[in-house]
């Protein structure tokens, strides 16, 4: 992933899927129409005519790649908006392939100069933005095009959604999904054993050990998603340390993990482990398998991810399970942030490249995407909202997960906030290591603090690397 401030450590998340292509078959159905006013159609170097209803020129017959991440939300959301794409362009094809090694795959396509169209540079192995940022097309005028039932799209946003993607007043990236942040749990567990979701690590603690007497732990983990609980600590020590933290790990400072607060958490989680509460080898478990011992078996009663989770593991839960969410843990009673401050974000980062064949296709698969239908249809089947106000119920299209998000959105109010360092610098993958081997018990809290803060070091040193200062 991650607001009003910047993107999402986004999913950390690596599903191992096999990556294939699927095209949506072209619509023989008529084009955009163009009309006098705003809509008078001029030369445009895409080769088609702009209007409301083609804002970008897109030509006739076009050809539009997209490659999607699929993970925690797969990439059929997005073959849907291709199809309504296709609706207004017939003659046009708008290819959408799944792909969970980003980085991996795309990397060689921009040293080539032949990239896709878009991207949703997400996962473990996404591309460092920052990397990149130049590469790119600012998109803006997706923000300020109309949407396909006529509106604006930037006001039918959520306020705040340009600041993830925006580097050095760039917007390099849209983030399309209303990302929260928490710790996860069964509300039936909880109502049958009289528990409540805890709101200090304290709590946790004890937690913990009424969940040992009952035969279960409290938390456990899978291999690709030991970054989890960095983002669990990183918002738990923001919210006890306020900006100090947030600002410290945002522009890579000396000892930025040294912090009392970041420290104060660390401590907690070594407790845990120590004390036998987290679930043993989850270093050698994929994070798909272990996360179906939280949702399925209830092996363990918290789990933190991001508001994804619900629709990752729909197929792996308990009949009854009644997923819950609640807000992360703060240190102390006396926290710089209250217990229900929460860290939310648009994350889910879609790119348009410079050199791509087809970036005027990307850029309206985009605002395809920011349409209401598509953007309902989006929080229907994933159980998410997306940047597009407006698009779920109050009863969450009758998931309790997607219930709980309101609740805690709303319960927030202004206290919301996020980081992007991580995102931005691509240092998820190296600092999966360290995380394994300290939920693991095979390094102290003092080992972690260290080798995390050798990565970021290691990034601050790197005089090829430009810099995102964060105020």
């Amino acid at each position: 992933m991650n607001p009003r401030g910047k993107q999402v450590e986004r999913r950390t998340i690596l599903q191992l899927v096999t990556a294939g292509a699927l095209a949506v078959p072209a619509l023989s159905l008529a084009g955009c129409a163009t009309g006098g006013g705003s809509d008078e159609p001029t030369a445009t170097a895409a080769g088609g005519a702009k209007s409301d209803t083609n804002p970008f020129g897109i030509a006739d017959k076009a050809t539009v790649e997209a490659v999607i991440f699929n993970g925690g939300y797969g990439f059929d959301y997005v073959t849907f908006a291709a199809t309504l794409a296709q609706k207004n362009h017939a003659g046009s094809t708008f290819t959408v392939k799944p792909s969970t090694q980003i980085a991996q795959e795309l990397q060689p396509r921009f040293v080539g100069g032949n990239p896709p169209d878009l991207i949703d540079n997400s996962g473990a192995n996404a591309i460092g933005l920052n990397t990149i940022a130049d590469q790119l097309e600012d998109l803006k005028e997706v923000f300020e095009s109309k949407n396909l039932e006529g509106t604006v799209i930037k006001d039918t946003l959520y306020p705040g959604v340009e600041a993830p993607g925006t580097i050095n007043g760039k917007l390099v990236a849209i983030n399309y999904v209303q990302t929260v942040y928490a710790i996860w749990y069964s509300s039936a567990l909880f109502e049958a054993n009289g528990w409540t979701a805890p709101k200090t690590w304290d709590e946790a603690i004890e937690l913990g050990a009424k969940a040992k007497a009952k035969g279960k732990f409290l938390m456990l983990w899978g291999k690709e998603a030991a970054t989890y609980y960095q983002t669990l600590a990183i918002a738990s020590a923001i919210k006890e340390g306020g900006d100090d933290v947030r600002l410290g790990l945002e522009n890579l400072k000396p000892d930025s993990w040294s912090h009392a607060a970041v420290q104060g958490v660390f401590k907690a989680l070594e407790t845990i482990i120590k004390n036998g509460y987290m679930k043993p080898g989850g270093g050698g478990t994929q994070f798909t398998a272990a996360q179906a011992q939280w949702s399925s078996e209830e092996a363990a009663l918290l789990y933190p991810s991001g508001s994804w989770i619900e629709n990752e593991m729909k197929k792996q839960t308990k009949d009854g399970f009644k997923m819950t969410g609640a807000p992360e843990m703060t240190l102390t009673a006396g926290s710089k942030l209250p217990y229900t401050a929460l860290h939310s974000a648009a994350g889910e980062p879609f790119i348009v490249p410079s050199k791509a064949k087809g970036a005027a296709g990307g850029k309206e698969l985009l605002r395809v995407m920011l349409s209401k239908e598509a953007a309902t249809n989006f929080a229907k089947t994933k159980l998410s909202p997306t940047i597009v106000k407006d698009t779920v119920p109050e009863d969450g299209f009758g998931s309790t997960a997607l219930q709980a998000q309101g609740k805690m959105l709303k319960e927030a109010g202004s206290d919301v906030f996020t980081w992007n360092f991580i995102d931005n610098y691509g240092m998820n993958q190296d600092m999966l290591v360290p995380w394994n081997a300290f939920l693991s018990g095979q390094i102290n809290a003092a080992k972690l603090t260290s080798e995390l803060q050798k990565i970021t070091d290691k990034v601050a040193n790197d005089s090829s690397v430009k810099k995102v200062e964060v105020s």
